[in-house]
């Protein structure tokens, strides 16, 4: 089994990443749990395991640091991923230099956030939307590890000093760019999407989580922005072509147009299955995200959960994007446990069958900049 990392490791990743300083509030880690309809696993127990190892660690050396408590809470899981978190979690633990813990019961997750200043959540599915959109009202930094695997260990200790500059020269140039090319081959057939990247700016997710109000995923590294949806009255979104997605041995067409999945051109049970989805949801279907992974240049492979697997190249999401600054939140879907994010990966490793041939940005003077060829970013 691949070791837990040890103290000495993990107060660097927590000085590189938070950078605390003097008067922080409290650090809070966030985990949510199974239920009957979300049933435990292996790898979620061990999830758990890793994070109470975690919260243990601190609690032993707490004198070390300028928190003012630890917190350990969880809560039953919400049923799909970036749903809105409950209004109660439970205080499983608690530690304070000081002596002013929270009680160790029901607590109001707002009453929490308000006594926080980093939170840490490794869960289940991702809080990554809801806690984005709370540390906008409750000025917290947040790291979110959704579906964290303890083979990711490895990608905790990378040097995001120079992730962080990496990415960011991606992230200018989703700042300047007014649209995105995209030719993706799928069993050796050419498909092109344009995604319109209009009155957007790009965001940089390099690992440095130290601005109050901001929640970024670990591990850590891309760059992403979301694509114009349409919501101005009288210039609909450009965003239009068509999308393949891989699901098991059966690639999907997305037809889009006007930012939005509005049909799915093949058959097959993977087709049957998100033509129902987008009937059911159509917000399903808006495109929430393009974005573009780096860590692939260091050395990191590909292990099976979206949370790594998105920062290796090339990805494209569905659904919620309100937590990106798009348009798109939870009241767009006709039922509450229907809201997701979710990210289809174009890696050799993830998507075998579908190769990024290229991606380029237009910018607004008419140039053009090729960005990736052959699934590699070539800046």
């Amino acid at each position: 089994m691949i070791p837990n990392l040890t103290y000495p490791q993990l107060s660097a990743i927590l000085q590189t990443v938070f950078a605390p300083q003097p008067g922080e509030r409290d650090l809070t880690f966030l985990v949510d749990l199974p239920d009957e309809h979300l049933p435990d696993t292996s790898e979620w127990v061990d999830r758990r395991r890793i994070a109470v190892e975690w919260f243990s660690m601190l609690r032993l050396h707490i004198e070390e640091w300028p928190f003012r408590a630890l917190n350990f809470a969880t809560y039953r899981n919400v049923g799909s991923n970036n749903a809105s978190l409950p209004e109660t979690v439970e205080i499983a633990a608690s530690a304070s230099a000081k002596d002013d813990t929270l009680p160790l019961s029901d607590a109001l997750l707002v009453q929490v956030l308000e006594r926080t200043s980093v939170v840490i959540a490794p869960t289940q599915l991702s809080a990554t939307a809801p806690l984005k959109v709370l540390s906008r009202v409750y000025p917290f930094r947040g790291a979110t590890l959704p579906n964290f695997l303890r083979v990711m260990m490895p990608a905790l200790g990378l040097n995001y000093q120079e992730v962080d500059a990496r990415v960011r020269q991606l992230q200018s140039r989703m700042d300047r760019a007014e649209g995105a090319e995209i030719h993706l081959n799928a069993n050796g057939a050419m498909y092109p999407i344009f995604l319109d990247l209009r009155y957007r700016t790009g965001i940089a997710s390099g690992g440095l989580i130290r601005a109050l109000g901001t929640v970024g995923n670990l591990p850590s590294g891309e760059a992403y922005i979301v694509p114009y949806e349409g919501e101005r009255e009288g210039e609909p979104s450009a965003t239009a072509g068509v999308l393949p997605v891989e699901f098991g041995e059966e690639v999907v067409l997305f037809m889009v147009d006007g930012n939005r999945c509005v049909d799915v051109m093949t058959s097959g049970p993977s087709s049957r299955e998100q033509k129902k989805k987008l009937t059911d949801e159509p917000a399903y279907g808006n495109l929430a995200e393009l974005g573009i992974g780096v860590l692939g240049e260091w050395g990191i492979s590909a292990v099976g959960s979206t949370l790594l697997d998105e920062k290796l190249g090339l990805h494209v999401a569905f659904g919620r994007s309100d937590h990106f600054g798009g348009a798109t939140g939870p009241d767009a879907f006709n039922d509450p446990a229907n809201v997701t994010h979710i990210d289809w990966v174009y890696v050799p490793s993830v998507q075998p069958n579908i190769n990024v041939e290229s991606l380029t940005f237009r910018y607004p003077d008419g140039s053009k900049e090729p960005i990736m060829r052959d699934n590699v970013i070539i800046i």
